[in-house]
């Protein structure tokens, strides 16, 4: 089996990692990340929602798959100690609810997931935490047993740990600086250097995957400097706050479980309230696709707009019903998504002709450069899903969900 490097050590590498694993000997497996910090982007800032049932057609099998090994997986390993993983009830809160309808772009107009959910409206049930304002309504938007819950650094941490257990070798900090070919033009090893010890070591390797989020299209043009192809993907920031409340109480969680609710009401600005197992609360929705991308993820602290946390605490103040002084601010966050103009994620083998003159891969399984990004919001909920079925893909092996169309379109 071929040497496989993974460039990106968030989410959706460790998951590709992880599955890549169990079928080839984890040693031959490299990950590359160059943050200083691990998930110091979305994979550890993101709100951690799951949905079984909420995408459009071309993502559709693959969300199904990812929601179900993420069910398999918290069964098998303790998620629910371990990173959070609970069952989850999703509300829509606003005026009274228009028609619904499958949303991928729900991040570039401020629209709402809300608008995404395909469960019965009939029955409004409100979480204990959640304040209620005279004339807002409140609505069931999820069937059960389709949504869930999790912490996503807990269970990024515990994917990557895993891995390492497994003998995956993880290189970081570290960038991967160039590619080197063999004689016949074809892929032959990658250049990594440790940022720490400025020291360079070369990775003999037939297969790469690009699995660096917003960061996809410097990596790749950072490799392959004589393509004039650009991966299509772009960045969305987003600010979050993570708070405890007096009114989310372990006695609540365990007798309601957690909650999803989906603002609607102000247009451009559509706030995401979760709750987590441990007394958190995780809110978000301030969205900018206009915010500059950092170099490295850990950058993003400085860069956090303290409008963005002074307007997500008064949705805080709002929403749970508290004075400020009741509002115990846990972690401010500024995060960035890696979006598509589709909406949906790209899944697949970069054509040979994309990548720059005199430049080839190994024809079939065990050579190839591949990418998985652009998942937007759904980056945790599909995590697992994308995992498995880039591992199958780079191996060889019949894909566990159609995701023909998620395709690289060149």
């Amino acid at each position: 089996m071929s040497t496989t490097v993974i460039l990106g050590a968030g989410i959706i590498g460790t998951s590709t990692a992880y599955y890549l694993s169990k079928r080839q000997p984890a040693s031959s497996i490299h990950l590359v990340e160059p943050s200083p910090e691990l998930f110091a982007s979305a994979s550890g800032y993101a709100g951690g929602f799951l949905a079984k049932d909420w995408f459009s057609a071309a993502s559709a099998e693959l969300g199904a798959l990812s929601f179900e090994e993420h069910r398999k997986l918290a069964e098998k390993d303790g998620g629910a100690q371990k990173w959070g993983y609970s069952r989850s009830t999703s509300i829509s809160l606003s005026p009274a609810t228009k028609s619904k309808k499958r949303v991928d772009v729900w991040c570039r107009d401020g629209a709402s997931r809300a608008e995404a959910a395909s469960g019965d409206p009939s029955a409004g049930i409100a979480p204990p935490w959640l304040s209620r304002v005279e004339g807002n309504a409140v609505e069931v938007i999820s069937d059960e047993g389709t949504v869930a819950q999790v912490d996503p650094l807990q269970l990024s941490q515990h994917l990557l740990q895993k891995c390492v257990d497994a003998g995956v070798q993880l290189h970081h900090p570290a960038q991967a600086i160039s590619i080197q070919t063999d004689m016949r033009d074809e892929l032959s090893s990658i250049c990594v250097a440790d940022t720490q010890s400025n020291t360079e070591t070369d990775i003999p390797c037939t297969t790469i995957i690009i699995t660096a989020g917003a960061w996809s299209p410097q990596v790749f043009a950072t490799l392959f400097p004589t393509s004039d192809f650009r991966l299509p993907v772009s960045s969305l920031a987003g600010h979050s706050l993570v708070v405890k409340s007096p009114r989310w109480t372990k006695e609540h969680e365990n007798r309601h479980g957690c909650h999803a609710v989906f603002m609607t009401s102000q247009p451009g600005y559509s706030p995401e309230i979760f709750s987590r197992v441990g007394g958190h609360i995780y809110i978000a929705g301030l969205n900018s696709a206009a915010e500059p991308l950092p170099g490295l993820a850990t950058e993003a602290k400085r860069r956090i707009s303290r409008a963005a946390v002074e307007r997500l605490r008064d949705t805080a103040r709002e929403v749970l019903g508290v004075e400020d002084d009741d509002v115990e601010v846990v972690r401010e966050g500024l995060c960035f998504r890696p979006v598509t103009e589709s909406g949906t994620p790209i899944l697949g083998r970069i054509p040979d002709t994309c990548l720059g003159p005199s430049v080839s891969t190994r024809a079939g399984p065990g050579g190839g450069v591949y990418v998985a990004a652009g998942h937007g919001p759904w980056g945790i909920s599909m995590s697992l899903g994308t995992g498995k079925v880039m591992a199958e893909m780079v191996q060889g092996r019949e894909l566990s969900a159609d995701v023909s169309r998620l395709a690289l379109k060149v």
